[in-house]
């Protein structure tokens, strides 16, 4: 029962993939590694939304700083995501499901949490519709298992309309956002970072008393 009803998502996939690919195909997109299902990394195709912008000491600037006009507006309609088609096709994504998030990440999940790689990745899935970026990590996990242990056909139609309302408002985006406002569990290295600097500084402040 189960294979047959993910037979049904693959042709649903495959559906409504193809004719978009066609028409997407000349475009020129990006590339990066990503974990899949049961965590295995593929090449993960976007439109390339920001520049390589460098400061006077080499570093990259700001998110902000580095995202041109264009850039902008693949962030706020989506757009960005598209070629990611091409890994539905190759049978290494869905058009729903959990958002496939950074390698480094996975050693970092609970048990429970790594639980979203029990299904393939997908281009939208039921957390972005529930806030999009505007949630915090810890509820953009809970929202991927959420779907893991619910998921159905009908529940990815619904999540593909509640995708395409949400893009044509442009709702739940915030661009630029500082990632402590959302990385409330310590996922990113640079979280983790300026985390264990503030404990070292804690520290060394409690020694000097």
């Amino acid at each position: 029962m189960i294979r047959r009803s993910q037979i049904g998502k693959r042709l649903f996939d495959l559906a409504l993939t193809l004719p978009a690919l066609v028409l997407l195909s000349p475009l020129i997109a990006v590339a990066a590694v990503r974990p899949g299902l049961l965590g295995q990394p593929f090449i993960l195709i976007k439109f390339r939304t920001m520049t390589d912008a460098r400061d006077a000491d080499g570093k990259l600037k700001p998110d902000a700083e580095r995202m041109p006009p264009m850039g902008r507006f693949l962030r706020m309609t989506s757009l960005d995501e598209l070629p990611q088609l091409w890994n539905v096709v190759r049978g290494e994504m869905s058009l729903v499901g959990p958002r496939p998030l950074l390698m480094e990440y996975l050693p970092h999940y609970t048990t429970e949490q790594n639980r979203r790689h029990n299904v393939l990745p997908g281009i939208t899935g039921w957390a972005q519709i529930n806030g999009r970026n505007l949630t915090t990590f810890s509820e953009r996990l809970k929202l991927d298992i959420w779907y893991v242990d619910h998921w159905s056909l009908w529940l990815d139609i619904k999540i593909l309309a509640r995708t395409l309302f949400n893009v044509l408002r442009s709702s739940g985006v915030k661009l630029g956002q500082p990632l402590e406002e959302v990385d409330d569990i310590g996922l990113h290295p640079d979280t983790r970072m300026r985390a264990d600097a503030a404990a070292m500084d804690d520290h060394r402040a409690h020694r000097s008393k």
